[in-house]
C-alpha cells in the first residue's frame, strides 16, 4: 500500500448523478481500507452536461473529444495522479483524452472486461446509451479480450436510451422503467448472454444485482471505482 494514497482525478458531470456516485463510492472504498475518518483524495472537474448532450445528439464526437481533453488537462493540472471519467458513453472519445494527459487514464471498459474474465464467461449483453449499444468502441475493446457482445433490438435500444436521458440523468427513478429494464435483461439472457453489463454509470441507480439474482450483472460504476480505489492505495499498474 502506498504511504499516501494517490490523488484520484474525476472527469465528471455526465451526469451529476453518476459523479455523485463516484464521489460517494470512492470515499467509502478508501475509508473501508484505511478506517477512521479517511476518505479519498479527489480532484473533480464537472463539465456542463448540456454541452455534452448536444455533442452526443449532433454526433459531434471530435468536438466532444476536444472539449473533454481540455477538461482532463484541468484535472491533471489540479494535481490528479490519474484520471477516471465518470461516464460510459464519453469513453467513445477516450483516445483524445488519453493523448491530452501525461498521467494515466483508467478506462472503464478495461475494469469491466477484467471482471467478465474473472467470472469465466465470454458473452455478455450490454445496456447503455445508444452511443454505447450501437457504437463499436465498447464492442471492439471487449473483442480484443475475447468477449462477445449482444445488444437489445432497435425498439429496446430506444427505450433504454430514453430512460437514461429523460429520467436517470435527472435522478428520476420509476418502477415502470425498472420493470422494462429487467424485461430487456431477461431478453438478452434468452438471446445467449451469460451476463449483462450495466454500461451506463446511472443504470445502477435503477437496477441492482438483487433484482435479478440469477443473472450476473456487471455494474460498471462499481467496477470502475474499485479499480480507482486499488490504484489510489497501491499505485497504478
Amino acid at each position: 500500500m502506498s504511504e499516501t494514497p494517490l490523488t484520484v482525478g474525476i472527469l465528471g458531470g455526465m451526469s451529476s448523478q453518476s459523479t455523485i456516485e463516484y464521489y460517494r463510492l470512492l470515499d467509502e472504498g478508501i475509508n473501508e481500507a484505511l478506517g477512521g475518518h479517511h476518505a479519498a483524495d479527489l480532484v473533480i472537474r464537472s463539465v456542463d452536461f448540456g454541452e455534452i448532450e448536444r455533442f452526443i445528439r449532433e454526433e459531434r464526437w471530435d468536438d466532444a473529444g476536444a472539449f473533454l481533453a481540455d477538461a482532463a488537462r484541468d484535472v491533471e493540472a489540479a494535481g490528479a495522479d490519474f484520471v477516471v471519467m465518470a461516464t460510459n458513453t464519453m469513453h467513445r472519445v477516450a483516445p483524445a483524452i488519453e493523448d491530452a494527459l501525461s498521467v494515466p487514464f483508467v478506462h472503464i471498459v478495461d475494469a469491466t472486461a477484467d471482471a467478465i474474465d474473472a467470472a469465466g464467461i465470454d458473452t455478455v449483453g450490454v445496456l447503455g446509451t445508444a452511443a454505447v449499444m450501437e457504437g463499436d468502441f465498447y464492442a471492439e475493446r471487449f473483442a480484443d479480450r475475447g468477449i462477445d457482445v449482444i445488444v437489445p433490438d432497435d425498439e429496446d435500444r430506444t427505450l433504454v436510451d430514453d430512460v437514461i436521458f429523460e429520467e436517470l440523468t435527472g435522478g428520476v427513478i420509476r418502477e415502470e422503467s425498472r420493470n422494462a429494464y429487467l424485461r430487456v435483461i431477461d431478453d438478452l439472457v434468452e438471446a445467449g448472454a451469460e451476463g449483462v453489463v450495466l454500461g451506463c454509470t446511472e443504470i445502477d441507480l435503477l437496477v441492482e444485482q438483487s433484482d435479478r439474482p440469477g443473472v450476473l450483472l456487471f455494474d460498471t460504476t462499481a467496477l470502475h471505482v474499485e479499480r480507482a480505489v486499488e490504484y489510489s492505495l497501491h499505485g497504478v499498474r
